[in-house]
C-alpha cells in the first residue's frame, strides 16, 4: 500500500504547468491524514536528531542517529529541519551526507515521502558553510548602494547553499535599523524604507532569480524577516516590546515587506517581539488580515526559533503551550520552529484540531502553503542538490565579488587636509583590538552563531594588520593591540594587551591606524546598556592622539558605537561595518589609494547616547532658535548623517530640473540632475533624490523622505546627466488610521544643495 501511495505522490509531483500547481497539491492533500499534515507544519534543529551526547557539542564530530531520525519522520512526519549541528559550519560533503540521509529516511519509512524542507542562515554568504564566501554584512550592503552588487552577493549566497544541499535561506533582513542600541542593526539595510525595498527586492531577486524560479538548482527559497516592525523596540533590546502607531507601521516599517511580496518572495519570518501590547506571533491583524489578505502573500509563514512556546513561558499571553500553540496557528502561523520538544507541539496540535480548537481548514491553507513552497524548490524531484554539481564555489571570481562589495561598502567620513589616501612608503602603527581579528571583519553568522568560530575557517584571509603589512611591507608596520577582547568573555568584555607600549610604538611611525569598534554579538547576548565606544578604546584613541601623530580612525562595528569623545583628534575616520573576509583587503586599498571610496553611510551616526534622532525625523527635532522669553531650540547634530561618505576626488551637482513644475495625483515627475567630477581622479558618487512635503493636514510631515537613488561611475572631468521617475505616490503618507493620503500643495525636491518646487493640484 505504501508503494503505491508512494508512485501516486511521484507521479503528482512531475512538473506541470502553474495553472495545475492547486490541482496537484490538493491531491496530495487528499492522501494525507490529520497527523501527516501537522508534521508538515512542524520544524526541528538538526541538534535534536544528532547521535548521542556529542549531538550538542561544539567539537565532537556531528552524526544523525538513524533511531531519532526515524522517530521524526515517521512517527511525528516532521515537514522541516534547520540550522546547523553543534553550532559550527560544515564542509559541503557533510552537509550532503546528513540533509541526504533524512530525504532517504523520509523515502524509507514515511507514508507518503513528502521531501523534508531544510532551512539555514545564510544572511553575508553561506554563513554555516566551511569554505563559503562570505560577503559584508547587510549594513555594508546598503552602505555600497548598489542594488546589483547585492543581487550578484545573493546569487553566489543562493548557489554555495544550494552546493551545501540546502534549499531554503532565512534571508534577507527587512526590518529598519532605526535604533543604533538594537543587536541586530547590522543585520539589516539600515533606518531607510525605500532603500530597504530596493536593497531587499535585489536580494531576494538574487537568491529565486527574477522570475522566482526557486527549482532551479543555483536558486533558493528566500525569507522575508521579521515580519513586522522587529527592530523598533522602545527599550533597544532585543525581543522586547514596541509601541507602533499605524501610520508609523505602514508608513516606515511596512513598505520593505510589500516590495518584497511584490517581489515573489516565498516565505516570511515571524517578529519575535510584541507590538502594541500583543505578540506577533499571535496577531491576526498582522499574520492574517494584513500579510495574507491585504498584501495577498501566497507564500509559507514560518515562526523565529520557539516563538510559540515564548507566547506561554515569556509573554505570558496563553495559560500552556497548548494554548499557545492554539493562538498562533489561528492567528496565521504556517510553520512552527519549535525548535527541541516537537513531539509536544505535534500532539497538542493534533488535539486542538480534533477539539475543534483549530479548525482543520487552518491547517489545510497552512500545509498547502508548505507544499507549495516545496513544489517549487522541485524536492520531490531532486531532494537534495550535490556539492560536486557546484564547480564554482569558493572560486575566485566569487571571491572577487565579495572584496568588489566590500570596497564599495566602505564609507569615507572625515579626511582632514586630505590626509588620505597615505603613501606606501610610510612607517604606519596598526593598533586597536579590531587591528588583527577576522572574527571581528565578519560578525555573529559567520561560521557559528556568534562568530566565535570564525578563527577556525578564516586563516587563509587577511585582517586589516596583514593586509597593511602585505600593501607597504611588513618593515613598514608597528603593530601594538593596545586593548583586546577576552576571548571566552562577553562581547563587551576587554583588557589591556601592551596599552603602553602602544602609546610609545607612536614615536616610530608617520601615521596611526587605530582599528576599534566591537567583538560580534547577535540577538540578546548582543544587547548593550552604554553606546559610547568602550572606555578602554576610549583611552587608547585619546592616548594616542595626545602623541601628535596623525591618527586614522577605522571603524569596524555593527552598530555606530559614539566617538565624539574624540573624534574631533581623529584626521581621518574610516567606517568598514562588518566587511566580510575581504574587508581587510579592500580597506587597504582604500587606505593606500588604490580604490577611490565611494560608500555611503545607510543611518545616521549620532554625536551622544541620548541625542539617536534617525534621518527620518520631524522639524521639531531640527528648528531653529525661535526668539521669545523662552528661546527655544531643538538639537539636531548627529556626528554624521545619513548619505554621508567622502571620495578622493570632487563632485559638483548642477541644473536639477523637473519635467513640469505643478500636476495632478497620477502624474509622472522626472527629475534630472547633472553630476560633475571635478577632482583628478576616476569616483563612484550616488546621487540620491530627496522629497519633503511642505505642509500636511492629518499628520506632521518628515524633514526629507529619499525617493531615488542611483550610482554613477565618473571620469575627471566627465559630466553626466542622471534621470530620475518619480509619481504622486511618493508624495503621499499615511495619517493615524492608516489610510493612504495624497493632498494638493507644495513640495520640495532635494539633490545635495538643490532644490526645486512642484505644485501638486486637486
Amino acid at each position: 500500500m505504501r508503494k503505491i501511495l508512494f508512485l501516486s505522490v511521484l507521479f503528482l509531483t512531475a512538473a506541470l504547468s502553474q495553472a495545475q500547481e492547486q490541482t496537484k497539491i490538493d491531491s496530495i492533500l487528499s492522501l494525507m491524514t490529520l497527523e501527516e499534515k501537522v508534521g508538515q507544519m512542524t520544524q526541528v534543529t538538526l541538534d535534536v536528531i544528532g547521535e548521542g551526547e556529542n549531538r550538542f557539542s561544539s567539537y565532537e564530530p556531528f552524526n544523525l542517529d538513524k533511531k531519532l531520525l526515524t522517530k521524526a519522520v515517521k512517527e511525528y512526519h516532521v515537514g522541516s529541519f534547520l540550522n546547523t549541528a553543534n553550532n559550527r559550519a560544515l564542509t559541503p560533503q557533510k552537509w550532503y551526507s546528513i540533509i541526504s540521509e533524512i530525504q532517504n529516511t523520509v523515502k524509507e519509512e514515511s507514508r507518503l515521502n513528502i521531501p523534508v524542507i531544510y532551512g539555514v542562515d545564510e544572511i553575508h554568504g553561506a554563513t554555516y558553510t566551511a569554505g563559503a564566501t562570505m560577503f559584508p554584512q547587510q549594513i555594508g550592503q546598503a552602505a555600497s548602494r548598489n542594488p546589483e552588487m547585492v543581487k550578484r552577493g545573493a546569487e553566489i549566497t543562493a548557489y554555495e547553499t544550494r552546493a551545501s544541499g540546502i534549499s531554503w535561506n532565512f534571508s534577507p533582513v527587512l526590518d529598519l535599523g532605526l535604533d543604533p542600541r538594537f543587536s541586530r542593526m547590522w543585520e539589516s539595510f539600515g533606518e531607510d524604507p525605500y532603500l530597504a525595498s530596493v536593497m531587499g527586492v535585489a536580494m531576494i531577486d538574487g537568491y529565486e532569480g527574477e522570475d522566482n524560479n526557486i527549482g532551479h538548482p543555483e536558486h533558493v527559497a528566500s525569507t522575508m524577516k521579521h515580519f513586522l516592525g522587529y527592530h523598533a523596540v522602545t527599550s533597544g533590546k532585543d525581543r522586547t516590546p514596541s509601541y507602533i502607531p499605524q501610520d508609523v507601521l505602514r508608513e516606515y516599517h511596512l513598505p520593505p515587506f510589500k516590495a518584497a511580496v511584490d517581489a515573489g518572495s516565498h516565505t516570511i519570518m515571524v517578529n519575535s517581539g510584541i507590538i502594541n501590547g500583543v505578540p506577533v506571533h499571535a496577531n491576526y491583524d498582522l499574520l492574517t488580515t494584513l500579510l495574507k489578505e491585504e498584501l495577498g502573500f501566497e507564500g509559507l509563514v514560518v515562526t523565529d526559533w520557539a516563538d510559540i512556546e515564548n507566547l506561554h513561558r515569556r509573554d505570558r499571553v496563553a495559560e500552556n503551550d497548548k494554548e499557545a500553540i492554539k493562538m498562533a496557528i489561528n492567528a496565521g502561523v504556517d510553520m512552527s520552529m519549535v525548535p527541541y520538544e516537537y513531539e509536544r507541539f505535534f500532539d497538542n496540535l493534533v488535539e486542538l484540531v480534533k477539539e475543534g480548537e483549530v479548525k482543520e481548514s487552518r491547517i489545510d491553507d497552512a500545509v498547502r502553503r508548505i507544499l507549495k513552497v516545496k513544489l517549487a524548490l522541485n524536492l520531490f524531484e531532486t531532494p537534495v542538490t550535490h556539492y560536486k554539481d557546484y564547480p564554482k564555489f569558493g572560486s575566485k571570481e566569487f571571491e572577487r565579488a565579495a572584496y568588489d562589495m566590500a570596497a564599495e561598502s566602505i564609507t569615507l567620513l572625515k579626511n582632514e587636509e586630505n590626509i588620505l589616501p597615505l603613501q606606501k612608503n610610510v612607517k604606519v602603527l596598526v593598533t586597536g583590538p579590531n587591528a588583527n581579528s577576522m572574527r571581528t571583519l565578519n560578525g555573529a553568522w559567520t561560521y557559528s552563531w556568534q562568530g566565535e568560530k570564525t578563527p577556525e575557517f578564516s586563516e587563509q584571509y587577511n585582517t586589516v594588520l596583514e593586509a597593511v603589512q602585505n600593501k607597504i611591507g611588513e618593515g613598514n608596520v608597528k603593530y601594538v593591540p593596545g586593548v583586546k577582547y577576552i576571548e571566552e568573555g562577553k562581547y563587551y568584555e576587554e583588557e589591556k594587551a601592551e596599552f603602553d607600549e602602544a602609546i610609545a610604538a607612536a614615536s616610530e611611525v608617520d601615521y596611526i591606524l587605530l582599528v576599534l569598534g566591537e567583538n560580534t554579538y547577535t540577538e540578546k547576548p548582543g544587547d548593550l546598556n552604554d553606546l559610547y565606544l568602550s572606555d578602554l578604546q576610549t583611552e587608547l584613541a585619546q592616548k594616542l592622539a595626545a602623541t601628535g601623530k596623525p591618527v586614522i580612525l577605522i571603524l569596524n562595528e555593527g552598530r555606530p558605537r559614539i566617538i565624539s569623545k574624540f573624534e574631533k583628534d581623529m584626521q581621518a575616520v574610516v567606517q568598514t561595518y562588518l566587511p566580510g573576509n575581504y574587508g581587510g583587503d579592500a580597506l587597504a586599498d582604500v587606505i593606500f589609494g588604490d580604490v577611490n571610496p565611494s560608500g555611503k553611510l545607510p543611518y545616521n551616526y549620532p554625536r551622544y547616547p541620548n541625542a539617536l534622532i534617525p534621518y527620518i525625523h520631524k522639524h521639531s527635532e531640527e528648528q531653529t532658535k525661535a526668539e521669545g522669553v523662552y528661546n527655544y531650540e531643538a538639537d539636531y547634530s548627529p556626528q554624521f548623517s545619513f548619505g554621508d561618505g567622502l571620495s578622493y576626488t570632487t563632485f559638483e551637482y548642477s541644473d536639477l530640473q523637473l519635467d513640469k513644475t505643478s500636476g495632478k495625483e497620477g502624474d509622472k515627475i522626472v527629475v534630472k540632475v547633472n553630476v560633475t567630477n571635478t577632482g583628478k581622479r576616476a569616483g563612484k558618487e550616488t546621487v540620491e533624490v530627496y522629497t519633503s512635503d511642505l505642509y500636511a493636514s492629518e499628520i506632521t510631515p518628515d524633514v526629507k523622505r529619499l525617493r531615488r537613488f542611483e550610482k554613477i561611475s565618473l571620469e575627471p572631468g566627465e559630466t553626466k546627466t542622471v534621470e530620475f521617475e518619480l509619481d504622486s505616490q511618493d508624495l503621499g503618507y499615511f495619517n493615524p488610521n492608516g489610510e493612504f493620503r495624497i493632498e494638493a500643495g507644495e513640495f520640495e525636491f532635494l539633490v545635495k544643495d538643490l532644490k526645486q518646487t512642484y505644485l501638486l493640484t486637486e
